[in-house]
């Protein structure tokens, strides 16, 4: 999804972060692969123009960023950073389990789910989690997932203290990448933007190893990197 203000970074994932991350079980050994959701398993931009119009708004589509490009469509206004916190959670609170998921992801992902453990990690707030998990499993995607805020290096680097070094990481925000390359640094980081209008706004970044241009094409990539 694109970028909302930054937040501070930390070293520790959120106490309600590392409270799910305490419940997760994964298998000893085996290779990690940690997936974001938005714009990497669901399209949500997609979902999230439907939910603007169908509320008096529109997206400008002038950067990658939510503030400033969410406008009213009765006077071209852009809503502020104060309104725009309502309107998201209102839109995961409605909308979460109704999102598209992404060409091929499923497909990609039972495929790797014989190389790796996989999970997903998202930033989305914490009573969106369970539709968000009946989304996964709607649409063949049955993994366990994280509602994170803030960064993701902090909860990376708290999974890989049970898991092996070998990991991988896909997400479509770069701070999210520039957060896992300070804190876990041996993650292979992919950075990945399934929508095209978005993709085009925002260059690879320059904390991955790997720009993804699709799961087909990063099926194969991922497989290498998580055998090799």
């Amino acid at each position: 999804m694109p970028e909302n203000t930054p937040l501070p970074p930390s070293a520790n994932p959120s106490p309600a972060t590392a409270a799910q991350l305490a419940e997760l079980r994964l298998t000893p050994g085996r290779p990690l692969l940690v997936v974001d959701a938005d714009e990497v398993l669901f399209y949500f931009m997609r979902g999230f123009e439907r939910h603007l119009q169908a509320n008096g708004f529109y997206f400008n589509w002038s950067s990658f960023a939510l503030n400033g490009n969410v406008r009213r469509q009765a006077d071209d206004t852009a809503v502020s950073q104060t309104e725009l916190s309502p309107l998201l959670d209102h839109f995961f609170a409605s909308a979460t389990d109704l999102l598209d998921p992404v060409d091929g992801a499923a497909e990609a992902l039972a495929g790797l789910a014989g190389l790796a453990d996989i999970v997903v990690l998202s930033n989305l707030p914490l009573h969106a989690r369970d539709a968000r998990a009946t989304a996964l499993h709607r649409h063949g995607m049955p993994y366990p997932i994280i509602a994170n805020t803030g960064p993701k290096g902090p909860a990376m680097a708290a999974l890989l203290r049970h898991a092996p070094r070998r990991a991988a990481f896909i997400d479509d925000i770069p701070r999210n990448h520039a957060s896992v390359a300070e804190l876990a640094p041996d993650v292979h980081r992919v950075h990945f933007i399934a929508d095209p209008r978005l993709a085009v706004l925002l260059p690879p970044s320059e904390h991955c190893q790997h720009r993804g241009e699709s799961w087909a094409m990063m099926a194969p990539h991922l497989a290498a990197q998580l055998s090799g």
